[in-house]
């Protein structure tokens, strides 16, 4: 077996890569240690293949939570692969207002479980919630009861295109839900287009197809959605007698997540 100096190992294939830090995760990853150690102990040799390997795929274009089937969300490492979307950190800012605005004892429904990150830190930081959490994805809803077995969740999922297996009403519903418009779709980076699965990206055409049947349904007084840049013009048009009543930016100043209630 050929075995090679960390610090050579490192520099080759750093000089591959878009984001020479990939590399140093990965080695940290597949040799055990931190990226400081690998560092601080670069004439130790190691055998380069399933570094090499990994890197090959991060070439390929191959997202590197997927490669390292994991992601972090909300100070939680939660399990992903292609049948999940990567867990972005503008989703956190729902799961900020969800923890911080649920009624004590309410009952809260999350539409679009996918990883299950939302439903699960909201149950996590909020255990005195009632958590369900649906997916049409009968695939991404068995990573996010994965998930929900390592963090100890009480979430319950259900498989449901939107509300047709789900049955009354809830006092708060929260959604990351897919609002790419079919046309921004085909223009999305190789590594999102091509590896996390379009549909938890894009509903159709208009991108808020998914937002219309959410609020179409009007099954909670209050829903929190997240929005694509410049996406609240289009979500006004089609509120269902729900009101705007908060609009939270990210740190890039983006409205990305709107809370909607129902008027009395």
């Amino acid at each position: 077996m050929t075995r090679e100096a960390i610090a050579s190992l490192r520099a080759r294939l750093r000089a591959l890569v878009a984001n020479p830090r990939d590399v140093d995760v990965l080695l940290a990853d597949v040799t055990g240690h931190t990226p400081a150690w690998l560092f601080a102990h670069g004439e130790e040799r190691i055998d380069p293949a399933p570094v090499e390997a990994l890197v090959r795929r991060r070439m390929d274009g191959e997202p590197l939570q997927y490669i390292r089937g994991k992601a972090e969300f909300f100070g939680r490492e939660f399990f992903v692969d292609d049948r999940v979307l990567i867990p972005r950190p503008e989703t956190e800012l729902l799961v900020e207002a969800a923890i911080a605005r649920a009624p004590r004892g309410a009952r809260v429904l999350d539409v679009g479980s996918g990883s299950g990150c939302i439903a699960i830190t909201i149950e996590r930081e909020r255990q005195d919630l009632e958590v369900t959490s649906i997916d049409v994805s009968v695939a991404a809803l068995a990573v996010a009861k994965r998930n929900a077995q390592t963090h100890g969740s009480n979430v319950r999922f259900a498989a449901s295109d939107a509300f047709e297996a789900i049955r009354g009403d809830f006092d708060l519903i929260v959604a990351n839900p897919p609002y790419i418009p079919r046309a921004d779709y085909d223009q999305l980076a190789t590594e999102v287009r091509d590896h996390e699965p379009q549909l938890a990206l894009t509903p159709g055409s208009r991108g808020t197809e998914m937002i219309e049947r959410i609020l179409a349904a009007r099954r909670a007084p209050t829903v929190m959605l997240e929005i694509g840049f410049g996406q609240l013009a289009d979500l006004r048009g089609v509120t269902h007698g729900y009101e705007i009543a908060e609009v939270i930016d990210d740190l890039a100043g983006i409205e990305r997540i709107v809370i909607l209630t129902r008027p009395a």
